[in-house]
């Protein structure tokens, strides 16, 4: 199957437009704060959310809405979180009445998303007068003022598209995203949008969307905090006009491979714009006894700490990679375990059969010197690989978090 990439993220399925504005929850005028995405008709939905206990009102209101599968458009303010407040679910509430307000599609097919600060009141006035202005300036190319108003502490925008046929017909999936920090696996804080054309029921959307997530986005950590606030969600409204994809079949699979593409280049962007990051380190396990095996060793690799510490200084410091192999959960044979280490510059062998080998410090620095690079672990126990993206833990994380709220 070709797939094409393309320009115009959210808005490059047919029938989404997109928004974005500042309305006043930020203090810096010059950063988008609100954002609004809506199809020209009522799609089929599908979201996931984070596993964290406490999770912010928003998640509250847009479960419910999406209870009967299907949803219209997505709002979304940043700045706020909208999370741990008595009034949460009201508030979140009200976004969604605003927008049904100015655009005559039933609130309760509003998915509202919030992403900012934990725990101050999110003032809705702003939201109220801006709600007006952002409907009025909708439109199909509207996706990069959309990316723009959901980013916090990200430094570059998090906008894919790419386009596929489908039973004779071409098919759209497009997304934006945010996320640089508070991110660890099992919904990492993310918040990701996607939009597609395709004509999908809701209950294969929701099962592409579920297996397609524990091999992407659930596969990526910043920092080891698991947000409050995170979500995905798609919404597919048809309109490519391929026959609606209600059951297993080829035309199923070829959609969740597309899914799967686009989440993927999501999951890399938003692990390489990790807070503070210089690089992507990305864990490749191979030849594993299971699937779930190979996932728990690539992602214990990308979030240990002594590790990410080791290679924002480019020292293949292998001993720390075994480390976080050996604590990861299950049974193996740390005997049959070949670790390398490539990036664009080359190639070193750091382990072999679980011990130490020769290598050329020189040659290992270089090869980390580099703004991405992979770290391949060989379990030689089974035919089973997963992939996992991180990032290096550098000086400007901890300064970042620290003046956060200022």
């Amino acid at each position: 199957m070709d797939f094409v990439w393309k320009n115009g993220g959210v808005c490059a399925p047919k029938g989404f437009k997109a928004s974005g504005i500042h309305c006043g929850i930020r203090k810096n005028k010059t950063k988008k704060d609100l954002a609004l995405i809506m199809s020209d008709n009522l799609c089929s939905a599908a979201a996931v959310y984070t596993t964290n206990k406490v999770y912010g009102a928003p998640i509250t209101v847009t479960r419910e809405h999406l209870k009967n599968g299907m949803a219209q458009a997505v709002v979304c303010n940043s700045g706020n979180a909208n999370t741990c407040n008595a009034d949460g679910v009201q508030k979140a509430n009200m976004m969604a009445d605003l927008v049904s307000k100015q655009t005559g599609i039933p609130a309760s097919d509003v998915i509202v998303a919030s992403t900012g600060v934990i725990g101050q009141v999110l003032p809705i006035e702003p939201i109220a007068d801006g709600m007006a202005q952002l409907a009025n300036e909708l439109n199909y190319n509207g996706s990069d003022d959309a990316a723009t108003a959901i980013m916090t502490t990200d430094t570059v925008k998090k906008e894919f598209a790419l386009s596929f046929e489908l039973g004779g017909k071409q098919v759209t999936i497009g997304s934006i995203a945010k996320g640089s920090g508070m991110i660890h696996p099992n919904m990492a804080t993310l918040l990701c949008f996607v939009t597609t054309d395709a004509n999908v029921s809701p209950a294969m959307l929701d099962k592409a969307l579920k297996e397609v997530v524990v091999d992407t986005l659930n596969m990526v950590s910043i920092d080891g905090d698991t947000s409050t606030n995170d979500m995905l969600t798609v919404m597919a409204n048809g309109l490519a006009g391929n026959d609606q994809i209600v059951c297993e079949d080829e035309s199923y699979n070829i959609f969740k491979n597309a899914l799967n593409q686009v989440l993927t280049k999501v999951s890399k962007a938003i692990a390489k714009d990790g807070e503070g990051a210089t690089k992507l380190m990305e864990c490749v396990v191979k030849n594993a006894e299971s699937k779930q095996l190979a996932r728990n060793i690539a992602k214990s690799v990308i979030t240990s700490s002594l590790l990410k510490s080791a290679v924002f200084a480019s020292d293949a410091n292998w001993g720390r990679i075994l480390c976080a192999i050996g604590y990861a959960q299950g049974e193996f044979d740390v005997s049959k375990i070949d670790v390398d280490i490539t990036s664009s510059k080359g190639k070193v062998t750091v382990c072999k059969k679980g011990a130490g080998v020769d290598f050329d410090e020189d040659v290992a620095t270089n090869v980390l010197d580099n703004d991405e690079f992979t770290i391949v672990v060989d379990m030689h126990s089974g035919d089973f690989d997963a992939t996992a993206w991180g990032c290096d833990l550098t000086y400007d994380y901890v300064k970042i978090n620290a003046d956060y709220r200022t």
